[in-house]
């Protein structure tokens, strides 16, 4: 049985630029293992497959069931599949090209909603789940894992495990300099995250190269067969939680957060990613959105 497939940049300003992602639809009779071997065939930092289609549309309940593979694993939540997902859905698959799309992931529902640009374009904006925070780690052993000097690292602000989803290990960088230095050691790294669940690992430096954005990232997931990714909406969630709770920016703390992040400079697919996040009334719980444009580049089928 064919099956659409379509192919879209996220967190693209244009075209071959942020991160690619292959969707396929109407896969609810794919097995595992042909899942699997597809999203290892393309080599993508992931592939996504909507278990619907345009004639069934969504679940009883509105959702729309989508399974996320990278060349390697299964995993409950990214960030740039969510985005991208949801405007293949609302693009092809929901009637009306409705201005919310609502997932249903592993991790749990996942909300996309549409804004416009004050350009005329759209961002797709996600509200990830509340944010959890884990141990705080030695600066030293992920100055290992980066391959840096330790006097590379901020030493102001921790070493922390975030998750708005799958966790994330966040290091504070003290330059650029630094960021653009990283050489990742795998044996520091297995050592650092092996008998942990986050695997992702999220570079953070204050010096963008462009100077209407906020933050430069780099993120490294060798676990998941992803060495570097150029743009990872959940590891940036997990960083609009830190810095709230954290700081690392000029925003009193008593602000929401509204930043602009670029990654993927290195990898020569330049991203922009859109953060925002803010106290709840309570002061218990921290809201998480991310937001990206999502450009598409091909349509196919998948044999």
């Amino acid at each position: 049985m064919d099956r659409p497939l379509h192919l879209v940049d996220v967190f693209a300003r244009e075209r071959y630029a942020g991160n690619q992602l292959a969707v396929v639809t109407d896969a609810a009779d794919l097995s595992d293992e042909e899942m699997q071997a597809f999203a290892a065939e393309i080599g993508f930092s992931e592939t996504t497959y909507v278990e619907t289609d345009a004639e069934n549309g969504p679940q009883p309940d509105g959702t729309w069931p989508v399974r996320i593979f990278t060349p390697e694993a299964e995993i409950p939540f990214a960030g740039h599949p969510t985005l991208g997902t949801a405007q293949v859905i609302r693009e092809h698959l929901a009637d009306g090209r409705p201005d919310q799309v609502v997932l249903d992931l592993d991790v749990g529902e996942v909300p996309v909603a549409v804004r416009d640009r004050d350009d005329g374009g759209e961002t797709l904006w996600m509200t990830q789940q509340p944010p959890a925070f884990g141990d705080e780690l030695a600066h030293d052993d992920l100055a290992d894992v980066l391959g840096l000097d330790p006097t590379d690292l901020d030493r102001e602000y921790p070493v922390a495990v975030v998750s708005t989803g799958l966790p994330t290990i966040i290091v504070p960088l003290a330059d650029r300099a630094a960021l653009e230095a990283i050489d990742v050691d795998r044996a520091a790294y297995d050592a650092v995250t092996g008998d942990r669940d986050a695997k992702n690992v999220l570079a953070v430096c204050p010096e963008p190269r462009d100077d209407a954005n906020d933050f430069a990232v780099r993120v490294f997931a060798p676990y998941y067969g992803v060495p570097e990714d150029p743009a990872t909406g959940s590891s940036n969630g997990c960083l609009a939680a830190y810095l709230v709770r954290h700081g690392l920016d000029d925003r009193d703390a008593t602000d929401d957060l509204d930043v602009r992040v670029e990654q993927g400079y290195e990898m020569g697919r330049p991203s922009l990613v859109h953060l925002r996040a803010r106290e709840t009334a309570d002061s218990e719980g921290i809201t998480v959105e991310v937001g990206g444009a999502v450009r598409a580049v091909a349509r196919g089928t998948l044999l």
